[in-house]
């Protein structure tokens, strides 16, 4: 491929790609909002949207910059009161996939967006959980997207805001009700999944010109590799020539221009 593109490009791509047409996804706002978008204008114009604050099936022009984001609601097929939004479409089983971000994940795929350090005392204060945890133990299954360093990838997150497995890989054993859990984590380096068996984050997928050694230096514990580890596929100028589309009218929607 003779197009040249960035490694968040190839992350967001790659994250996309995960989505089908016809899936209905619960979005976080961020990466995974600019992952599902790009995927419903590609390959999957069928995917349905819902964010949390009530909008269903929407299509915005632009990227919002939050769940209260008038574009979510002016694009979407209807909206409908957050209660009715996670009582009906998420515990009633009805999201396919959640698609999140985060702060830090550990190595069993739990989720921080509560504060790091100690918590009666911590270093830095974050967003907080919102609709996440929710949606991580509802939905059918959880996406995960993020930028790959040492801070971001921890061994224990300093604090469980989302559930992941849990702290030992078996917080979803015996549990009735409740989704797969996270089944895939997209960086900017790699495509992991949880072992079968230990539930531990795997490597499955090298993106193109990133090395063993690349992922092992931003990781924060022993990370493991997949026996066949797979080559990710490069974007293609078409997912390219969207997704830069797309950026350029958020950035002059959010500049006024």
């Amino acid at each position: 491929m003779s197009q040249e593109y960035t490694s968040s490009e190839m992350m967001t791509v790659t994250a996309a790609r995960a989505l089908e047409n016809g899936m209905t996804c619960f979005v976080g706002i961020g990466l995974p909002s600019e992952a599902a978008n790009l995927a419903r204008l590609t390959h999957a114009p069928e995917v349905v949207l819902i964010y949390e604050s009530g909008t269903l099936q929407t299509k915005p022009e632009i990227l919002p910059l939050s769940i209260g984001d008038g574009e979510l609601c002016e694009s979407a097929l209807t909206t409908v009161a957050v209660p009715e939004m996670f009582r009906y479409w998420l515990q009633g089983g009805k999201v396919n996939v959640g698609f999140l971000g985060t702060a830090q994940i550990d190595r069993f795929a739990n989720l921080n967006t509560t504060l790091i350090g100690d918590y009666k005392a911590p270093k830095v204060r974050l967003p907080g959980g919102g609709g996440a945890p929710e949606i991580a133990t509802n939905a059918g299954e959880v996406f995960i997207t993020l930028k790959h360093s040492k801070r971001a990838f921890v061994k224990d997150v300093d604090f469980v805001t989302t559930l992941g497995f849990g702290r030992d890989g078996k917080g979803r054993d015996n549990v009735p009700n409740i989704g797969k859990g996270p089944t895939r984590v997209i960086t900017d380096l790699c495509v992991m999944k949880p072992d079968p068996d230990t539930k531990e984050l795997v490597v499955v997928s090298l993106h193109p010109g990133v090395t063993r050694e690349d992922v092992i230096d931003a990781t924060g514990w022993d990370i493991r590799f997949a026996e066949q580890l797979d080559s990710t596929p490069e974007p293609n100028p078409n997912e390219l020539k969207i997704l830069r589309e797309l950026k350029a009218r958020t950035e002059r929607a959010h500049a006024g221009e």
